[in-house]
């Protein structure tokens, strides 16, 4: 029997609640939901010491940052926080980071990317949890690319660039027409606009480009580094990680 990963989520947006509820057991984790208010989540850390406590960064009597510095203060206590904010600047980054948080979210996001953080963070990841097959897999290994190329996950450009190359992998038609079809899909799902997307994706991509991984953009992009042709356009980048997945499955068919 696997034990099931615990766990505290603690929001007061209904509609998230539900989303959380319906799908965390899908990626076999276990929830316990509070009512955000500092005090509150402390007391049901130290009752029920789950795994993961995911919490806003700003809540009443208590914030995020004031729960951590107490919960780290008890050393029989090992839980990894994710915050959440609808907003983030390098300033409160550090301050965040520095208090101890593994992860910081900015909202909107989708609930799968917030599961797959968790499992990725966890010592069960590798494990045969019942997960979604396909589209869930996809979502995973783009993931898992985009942090290796070194993308900060808390910036909208990687959840529009995210969900760009998932789309483009399950349907490739729409790189071909990015700027009609692909922007404004994305910026439907998270209520905004195609020009924000636009911008977001390519800021994004200038800074895998400045301070990301080398060795893995070499892997996927040797011939622009190599001809110092400069950054890839967004078409090119989400085209070019999008065939290399598609390859990669048609293989894995195949074998």
């Amino acid at each position: 029997m696997i034990t099931k990963i615990k766990v505290c989520v603690s929001d007061d947006e209904q509609d998230f609640l539900d989303e959380v509820s319906k799908l965390f057991p899908k990626y076999g984790l276990s929830c316990n939901f509070v009512k955000k208010d500092g005090l509150k989540i402390i007391e049901d850390i130290e009752d029920s010491k789950p795994d993961f406590a995911v919490m806003n960064l700003f809540m009443p009597r208590l914030d995020a940052i004031g729960v951590m510095n107490k919960i780290h203060k008890k050393r029989d206590i090992q839980t990894k926080f994710i915050i959440l904010s609808n907003f983030i600047n390098k300033t409160i980054e550090k301050e965040i980071i520095s208090s101890g948080a593994a992860f910081i979210m900015v909202k909107p996001f989708e609930i799968s990317e917030l599961a797959d953080r968790i499992l990725q963070m966890s010592r069960l990841a590798d494990q045969n949890l019942n997960m979604p097959e396909a589209k869930d897999n996809t979502e995973l290994k783009v993931t898992k690319i985009l942090h290796q190329i070194g993308i900060p996950a808390h910036i909208k450009g990687y959840h529009y660039l995210r969900n760009s190359i998932v789309e483009s992998v399950n349907n490739p038609e729409v790189i071909d027409c990015v700027t009609k079809s692909l922007y404004p899909m994305v910026a439907k799902k998270y209520k905004t606009t195609s020009s924000r997307v636009e911008r977001a994706i390519r800021h994004a991509i200038e800074i895998a480009w400045d301070r990301g991984n080398f060795d893995v953009l070499n892997n996927y992009f040797g011939y622009t580094i190599h001809n110092l042709k400069g950054k890839p356009t967004n078409s090119e980048f989400i085209a070019m990680i999008s065939d290399r997945l598609r390859l990669q499955f048609s293989e894995t068919i195949g074998a």
